[in-house]
């Protein structure tokens, strides 16, 4: 059974940082491109991050460049998203999931995790 589970998230001040993880289980995790979405209120989820299977390639949203910066341990089938310069429009529940097809915006899992809740707030 695919599993996702993320952490990280908090309450923090404009220009804080955070750094979230997300523990993946039930699938071979070193075969697949990882991504971290986000969805804020009365929004779409969309793609912040995502990075290849060995990390060769990443890219990023055009929201976050330069400020976030996604990476993976794959002995511990986990993806990172260090997120630095945080602005109130950052705030939004942070997934993460593994790209099946058309890396980077491509297919994912169906199934996703409960997510973990950022809010940039002063």
């Amino acid at each position: 059974q695919v599993r996702f589970v993320e952490s990280g998230g908090g309450l923090v001040q404009p220009g804080g940082s955070l750094r979230l993880s997300c523990a993946a289980s039930g699938f071979n995790f070193a075969w697949y491109a990882m991504t971290w979405y986000r969805q804020a209120p009365g929004k779409e989820r969309e793609l912040v991050a995502a990075i290849t299977r060995a990390g060769d390639s990443i890219n990023y949203a055009d929201s976050v460049k330069g400020r976030f910066t996604i990476s993976r341990d794959n002995a511990k089938n986990t993806v990172f998203l260090q997120m630095n310069s945080l602005k109130p429009e950052d705030t939004a529940v942070y997934y993460c999931n593994a790209v099946l097809s058309n890396y980077p915006h491509g297919r994912v899992f169906p199934s996703w995790g409960q997510g973990t809740q950022v809010t940039v707030s002063s």
